[in-house]
């Protein structure tokens, strides 16, 4: 089985963009590796009780994942255009080095937050066959609230060529994203339990599957 690396800008991201995919890898006898790029702390403005819920979160999350291992960079959440773009590289070099990561999902570059784009350009940086050579698959996803809201051309927008079945699936990442209270308010906000099951059974819809979420393939290296 092949060795699974999630990018996540922020800690429910990777929920909202392929927490279904998750749990099907999983499942499947598949490794998968969580990397949190980004954390809250006091000196940009979160008070104790929020880092410590959001700690919480993320165990919590990553007990019902089952992940392999969960990689926190630490970089300053909302502020990682103020930061050296090699460090960030750097850091998630040694995840795909250290994970032997064999398919990689990352945020989508023209989504509307700067902390994707810029965590969306690292990442790529760190799929060079002659650097990262056990990379074979690069896959972007979609993140409700901020994918929607990107500059929709070209060149940046989030076209999916990539449809995974998760009718199985389903509920377990809507419980998941719960877990993330903070995050969730009430349709028609984004990141709703109606919105995020809404976006399911559209790419279902696209799919022929009741329940789907969608990816763009980037970059495929077959041996």
């Amino acid at each position: 089985m092949s060795n699974v690396v999630i990018i996540a800008p922020h800690a429910d991201d990777e929920t909202l963009g392929c927490g279904g995919t998750i749990l099907k890898y999983v499942r499947e006898g598949y490794k998968v590796y969580w990397v949190i790029v980004t954390s809250m702390t006091e000196e940009l403005g979160f008070s104790k009780e929020r880092i410590n819920n959001r700690e919480s979160e993320i165990e919590d999350a990553a007990d019902e994942y089952k992940f392999e291992k969960v990689f926190k960079l630490e970089f300053p959440t909302m502020e990682l255009d103020r930061i050296p773009f090699k460090d960030l590289v750097d850091k998630i070099s040694r995840c795909i080095i250290d994970t032997k990561c064999e398919i990689l999902y990352i945020p989508n570059y023209g989504d509307i937050h700067s902390d994707h784009r810029i965590v969306s350009e690292a990442s790529l940086c760190c799929t060079k066959w002659f650097r990262y050579n056990t990379v074979k698959k690069v896959y972007a996803y979609e993140t409700l609230s901020e994918t929607e809201f990107g500059i929709n051309n070209s060149l940046e927008s989030f076209r999916p060529n990539v449809f995974i079945n998760i009718e199985d699936f389903i509920e377990k990442k809507l419980e998941i994203m719960g877990i993330f209270k903070s995050e969730v308010g009430r349709a028609p906000f984004p990141r709703s339990e109606d919105v995020v099951r809404g976006l399911s059974i559209f790419r279902g819809g696209a799919s022929g599957y009741k329940n789907a979420e969608a990816f763009m393939l980037l970059r495929e290296r077959i041996e």
